[in-house]
C-alpha cells in the first residue's frame, strides 16, 4: 500500500471513531435504558421505520409518480429536487452578478453593502414574508433556498475578482485579447478558488436552510417529514430523517464538494501536490 494509500486511509479510520463511539452508546441506551425509547428511540426502531415510510414502494418509478407509499423516497426526491433547481438558477446568476460587480469597480462598491445585508438575513430569516407571500408549499421552500444560494455565491464571486491583480488584466489586452479573453481566461480562472468556496457554503448553508423552511412552509421534504413525525411523536421518524439529512449532505460534501474544491487550487497552483 502506497503511502497516499495508507494516509487516506488513516483519515478514514480516524473519522469513523467518533460514529463508533456514538453508535455504541445509542445502542447500549437501547439494552440499559438511560432514556426513555420516546426520547432516545433504539436502532431498531429507527431501522424498522425506513420500511414502515417505504411500505407500497416498489421502485422508484412509484416514487416519481407521488403515490401514497415511498413516502421516505417522495420526502428525499422533493428536498434533492428543490436543491437541484435551486442551483441551477442561483449559481449560473450569482456567478455571472458576481463576475460583473467585480470587473466594474464603482458597481461593486454599490452592491457591496448589499451583498452584506442579504447575506445577514438570507436564509429562515426570510420564511415568515415568503410563507405571506407564496403560501406554503413549494414555492416558499424555492425562494428561501434561492436566496441564500445567489447571495453566497455573489458575494464570494465579487471577492474573487476584486482579489485578481490588474496587472494581468493590462497584460492580456496589451498582448491584443478582447474583453471577453480576460474575462474568461484572467478573471474567471483567478477568482475560481473563491467561487468554488462560495459554492460550497452556498450549498451547506442553502441544505439547512431549505430543511428549516420546509418544517415551516413545506407541503414535503425532509423538513416537513421530520415535523409531522414529532407532531406524531414517532421520534424515531425523526431520528431516521435527521440521519438522511445527515447522510445526504455528507455524501455531496465529500463526494462532490471537497474534489472540486481540491482540484480548483492545485489546478491555479495555490498548493502543491508532492509527487
Amino acid at each position: 500500500m502506497t503511502r497516499f494509500g495508507r494516509g487516506r486511509l488513516r483519515r478514514i479510520l480516524l473519522g469513523a471513531i467518533p460514529f463508533l463511539v456514538l453508535g455504541t452508546l445509542w445502542q447500549m441506551n437501547a439494552v440499559y435504558r438511560w432514556l426513555a425509547p420516546i426520547h432516545m428511540p433504539p436502532p431498531a426502531a429507527v431501522w424498522s421505520a425506513i420500511f414502515t415510510l417505504q411500505e407500497g414502494c416498489p421502485g422508484l418509478l412509484d416514487a416519481l409518480r407521488q403515490g401514497s407509499g415511498c413516502l421516505l423516497t417522495n420526502h428525499i426526491l422533493s428536498s434533492m429536487g428543490r436543491v437541484a433547481l435551486s442551483l441551477l438558477v442561483g449559481l449560473p446568476l450569482g456567478i455571472a452578478f458576481g463576475v460583473l460587480a467585480g470587473i466594474h469597480r464603482r458597481l461593486g462598491n454599490a452592491l457591496e453593502p448589499v451583498g452584506v445585508f442579504a447575506n445577514a438575513i438570507s436564509g429562515i430569516a426570510w420564511v415568515p414574508l415568503a410563507i405571506v407571500w407564496f403560501g406554503v408549499g413549494w414555492r416558499t421552500t424555492l425562494f428561501i433556498l434561492l436566496n441564500t444560494v445567489f447571495w453566497l455565491v455573489f458575494f464570494n464571486t465579487l471577492l474573487g475578482v476584486r482579489g485578481v491583480p490588474r496587472v494581468y488584466e493590462h497584460g492580456v489586452l496589451a498582448l491584443g485579447a478582447t474583453r471577453w479573453k480576460v474575462i474568461t481566461q484572467v478573471y474567471v480562472p483567478g477568482a475560481l478558488p473563491s467561487i468554488v468556496t462560495g459554492i460550497r457554503m452556498s450549498m451547506g448553508f442553502g441544505w439547512r436552510a431549505l430543511i428549516a423552511a420546509e418544517m415551516i412552509g413545506g407541503d414535503r421534504g425532509l423538513g416537513f417529514m421530520l415535523f409531522v413525525s414529532a407532531q406524531e411523536y414517532k421520534t424515531e421518524e425523526v431520528f431516521l430523517g435527521v440521519l438522511v439529512i445527515a447522510v445526504i449532505w455528507m455524501l455531496t460534501d465529500r463526494a462532490c464538494l471537497v474534489p472540486l474544491e481540491r482540484w480548483t487550487i492545485e489546478r491555479w497552483g495555490l498548493v502543491w501536490r508532492p509527487s
